[in-house]
């Protein structure tokens, strides 16, 4: 009889292919899984009785701004207590390298680095900090275009020159030599708001030469979205690469209702050309506090100011009402600063949610005083309240939206899936008690339902808490298509 490291028996496996779940065993050994079937023969080092609860792989955030917090933050028990395994980071244009920066960073680069020293001159720098002090989740990195456009102008309210694409072209090219895997934008943003399409396509070409990923914070998520979703599009067929529709929405209260427009035009994209789309469970979102914003929005809550700390968690309305001034020049006194902002409608979320190749991302802000519950409850809310508790999707289409679909779109080799030979990134949860517990006012609140975490083979998260046990890995490109 053969012995593993550790066998998880009595388990309800939903494989993350998006089949139906089943009853079986899983031994584990070293970082891999090397047995899944009914009543395995091999014995474990340790031996866990799952007791019919569901075990999945960990489960992949395909959009966060985890960019700093994984070095400063690196139990991360924000993402471990939802069981996730794995962050996307370096998205909506902003990432931690490669940019030098000697004051504030320009919002919104200073959501992920509040002070300038955070941000790392080149991709080679920040992997080899996670490779010496491990985080507990895995890291996949991407190029920021918006963190591009700061390095090298010293405008960024204008296009890029022939020369300053140039540059841009020769960090993208350095970039993907020390193993990146995927290129973001966010042309809503400040700092790239006036990057012409063609700028972006001389970077994305890159990109998708060497295998990688483009992920996008389109121009306009509100009136304009569906001429947004045409330049992404554009972008991914002219630069050959795959693109990702971030954190998809039908943003103010005058296009609520327009995933029945969008979605099918996202549809007919992934027939003809390789793309995808990642949402949150939420009907508000969270960035920069900008007026733009605060005016579409129906409720905005402030989740941190710098010049005014005591107000973060509060409205906007009762500030500016307190102040006896206007909410949009109370936006003006407390930036710079985040928002929370009520501003979709629940049937778009839930449209976009059952879409089936909409990933789950939390898009969460780690570094915001009082910040949006997504960052703690993104993935046990998906799971609990959407299909469980609402019947949007099965379990099993839940737990394939955070992990198969996820490892596909961003060439996670061996991830994402439990079979023999994947990577033992698993979590074993409660179907029946798994829910967010995290809310608007008490936004750090941990889930409820998840037993344990597993990253590469070793015990990340027990008994509600991290183990110390930091396995987490930087996911370089190791060859064209294939990241690891």
């Amino acid at each position: 009889m053969t012995t593993a490291d550790i066998v998880i028996r009595n388990a309800r496996i939903i494989d993350g292919t998006g089949g139906p779940s089943f009853a079986g065993d899983v031994a584990v050994s070293d970082e891999r899984i090397v047995a899944v079937g009914p009543s395995l023969p091999q014995r474990g080092g340790r031996e866990i009785d799952a007791g019919g609860r569901a075990l999945a792989p960990g489960f992949i955030d395909a959009h966060t701004h985890d960019d700093r917090a994984v070095l400063t933050d690196p139990d991360h028990a924000c993402k471990l207590s939802q069981g996730v395994t794995s962050v996307v980071v370096g998205n909506c244009g902003v990432s931690i390298a490669p940019v030098k920066i000697t004051e504030r960073a320009p919002p919104p680069l200073d959501i992920i680095c509040p002070r300038p020293d955070d941000f790392r001159p080149t991709f080679r720098d920040y992997f080899a900090a996670l490779d010496q002090d491990p985080s507990s989740v895995n890291v996949i990195a991407q190029i920021g275009h918006s963190s591009l456009r700061v390095a090298v102008m010293e405008d960024v309210t204008r296009p890029a020159s022939a020369d300053e694409i140039a540059r841009m072209r020769g960090l993208t090219e350095e970039a993907l030599a020390d193993g990146c895997p995927g290129f973001s934008t966010g042309l809503f943003y400040p700092p790239a708001n006036a990057a012409p399409t063609k700028e972006v396509i001389a970077l994305a070409e890159l990109v998708g030469a060497a295998g990688g990923f483009h992920s996008t914070h389109m121009r306009d998520e509100s009136a304009g979205v569906l001429d947004s979703l045409d330049e992404t599009f554009h972008i991914g067929h002219e630069g050959d690469v795959p693109v990702v529709v971030s954190h998809h929405k039908c943003s103010g209260l005058a296009n609520h209702g327009r995933s029945t427009e969008t979605l099918p035009k996202i549809a007919e994209a992934i027939a003809r050309q390789p793309a995808g789309l990642d949402a949150y469970p939420y009907t508000a979102g969270s960035t920069m506090l900008a007026r733009k914003m605060a005016k579409e929005a129906m409720r905005t809550i402030v989740a941190w100011s710098e010049p005014h700390p005591e107000v973060s968690g509060r409205d906007l309305d009762d500030i500016a009402r307190d102040w006896g001034i206007d909410p949009l020049d109370a936006v003006d006194r407390l930036t710079p600063a985040g928002g929370i902002y009520f501003m979709m409608d629940e049937d778009d979320v839930r449209r976009i949610l059952a879409f089936e190749h909409t990933m789950i991302g939390s898009d969460g802000l780690p570094h915001d005083v009082h910040p949006h519950p997504r960052l703690w409850g993104t993935f046990p809310r998906v799971l609990g309240h959407y299909a469980r508790d609402v019947g949007l999707f099965s379990l099993e289409t839940a737990v394939h939206k955070m992990t198969g679909l996820s490892a596909k779109t961003f060439r996670l080799q061996d991830r994402g899936e439990i079979r023999p030979g994947a990577f033992a990134d698993l979590v074993m949860f409660d179907p029946e008690t798994v829910i967010d517990l995290a809310t608007f006012d008490e936004p750090t609140t941990p889930a409820r339902g998840i037993d344990w975490v597993m990253v590469n083979g070793r015990m990340a998260f027990e008994c509600g808490v991290p183990t110390g046990d930091r396995s987490g890995r930087a996911l370089r490109r190791a060859a064209p298509h294939r990241f690891t």
